[in-house]
């Protein structure tokens, strides 16, 4: 998936990140869109996970 398709498809993916990662804030989600590092920092430090537990459950949910 290319940069411009999640940017096309970013509300529907916010929307299953907001659903799996409850505790992350409309804001960070908001400032997630098109920052790949940021969002996977942010679900680090939320929920203490490793970065590679964090891009697989990605994946899951359909980001690239």
């Amino acid at each position: 998936m290319n940069e411009d398709t999640v940017k096309g498809e970013w509300k529907q993916l916010a929307g299953r990140i907001k659903a799996k990662w409850s505790r992350l804030t409309d804001d960070e989600i908001q400032e997630a869109e098109g920052n790949n590092e940021y969002l996977v920092g942010k679900l680090q430090e939320r929920y203490g996970l490793a970065r590679e537990q964090v891009e697989e459950n990605l994946r899951d949910i359909g980001y690239p």
